[in-house]
């Protein structure tokens, strides 16, 4: 990892129902186990103690760097309608991923894109041997690069992420998962402008859900200025309030990168989300 910003001062896969990706068909849903609140509480404690620990030590803390990203494109043969995206597409995920995070001095760089046909990895799902296999034969780097893999998982999955927590753990199973066609210009309308990546990027980096724990819970998503939200939400409904409880002010986050709605729909990051990646990345990627 090159840093270009240290100044002193952590899922989930998305499903779609049916081949046209038709939005009235949507299911979605997060089959990696988010973080119950007793272990977001051992995390966070973790967390805690590691800025504690960097202050005394006068260490600079972490507000942005440059990710080196590892791109593995797995196939089922030459053709692009078989996964073999070709490299204008992966530049272009790179540009949605700069645009997005940039502006929170996050960028990505890529530094190498390989190429693997594997019929039973391109399709493998989250949690399958697969997905092990695949990722213990290509995984490079460290804990703070980034490992982008492209495939075919099936039963309309988007793509799926592990956590920063998950790292020390699971080192080679570290990574991101998306589907090829969710790239930019691929054909999973209306999610086929990289915001796939942008949201499972977001995991890797240590956010949750804006929906996490719904109206329940008391300390939802961890993040301040993101108005609690029952569930998720889907297309892009403006003026969706679920959580309408006093105690619960604001309207759905609905244009945040950590919800379910269209890429359309889909702009932007909260200063609070900022300084959880910050700190998730120090905590548990930064020299791992």
């Amino acid at each position: 990892m090159r840093w270009s910003r240290l100044f002193t001062s952590a899922c989930a896969w998305l499903a779609l129902s049916g081949a046209a990706f038709a939005q009235e068909q949507l299911s979605i849903r997060c089959m990696t186990v988010e973080p119950d609140e007793a272990q977001r509480d051992r995390i966070d404690e973790t967390v805690r103690r590691n800025i504690q620990m960097r202050s005394a030590l006068a260490l600079a803390a972490v507000t942005g760097g440059t990710v080196d990203v590892y791109f593995h494109v797995i196939n089922d043969g030459i053709g692009e309608q078989d996964g073999n995206v070709p490299d204008g597409q992966i530049l272009a995920q790179l540009d949605v991923l700069n645009a997005a995070y940039g502006g929170w001095g996050w960028n990505f760089r890529l530094v190498n894109t390989d190429r693997t046909t594997n019929s039973v990895w391109y399709t493998a799902g989250p949690g399958s041997l697969g997905e092990r296999q695949m990722k213990a034969a290509l995984r490079r780097g460290t804990g703070d690069d980034l490992n982008i893999y492209s495939s075919n998982p099936g039963g309309g999955l988007l793509g799926w992420a592990t956590f920063p927590s998950d790292y020390s753990r699971a080192p080679l199973q570290d990574g991101v998962v998306v589907l090829f066609s969710s790239l930019p210009g691929g054909s999973a309308k209306p999610y086929n402008q990289g915001d796939t990546g942008t949201h499972e990027v977001g995991h890797w980096m240590g956010l949750y859900h804006t929906f996490q724990g719904g109206c329940n819970d008391r300390k939802g998503d961890l993040v301040s200025d993101t108005p609690a939200e029952k569930s998720p939400a889907f297309g892009c409904p403006t003026g969706r309030d679920s959580c309408e409880a006093k105690r619960f002010p604001g309207l759905d986050p609905i244009h945040n990168f950590m919800d379910y709605t269209d890429d359309a729909c889909m702009d932007r990051f909260s200063g609070g989300q900022d300084e959880r990646m910050d700190a998730m990345f120090a905590t548990y990627r930064l020299g791992r």
